[in-house]
């Protein structure tokens, strides 16, 4: 997975990260930046989820950004 597979929008973006995971703080979104692989991270230990399905959820994320906003990179 590119780890920055969410970078482009972050400031715009992080408010429906936030409602998605609710257990990660703003804190956890303001490191991430958008970083993939530490959004996985954090997935995992807050949500007590394995690696894969934390990966999966991150691309499920990116997924419906790019429906939602077609210019989004």
């Amino acid at each position: 997975m590119n780890k920055d597979i969410i970078s482009g929008k972050w400031t715009q973006l992080k408010g429906k990260a936030q409602v998605q995971w609710g257990k990660l703080t703003d804190d956890d979104f303001d490191v991430a930046e958008g970083n993939a692989e530490y959004l996985s991270g954090r997935l995992q230990e807050r949500y007590g989820i394995a690696r894969d399905e934390a990966d999966k959820q991150v691309r499920e994320f990116d997924s419906a950004l790019r429906k939602d906003y077609p210019d989004y990179k």
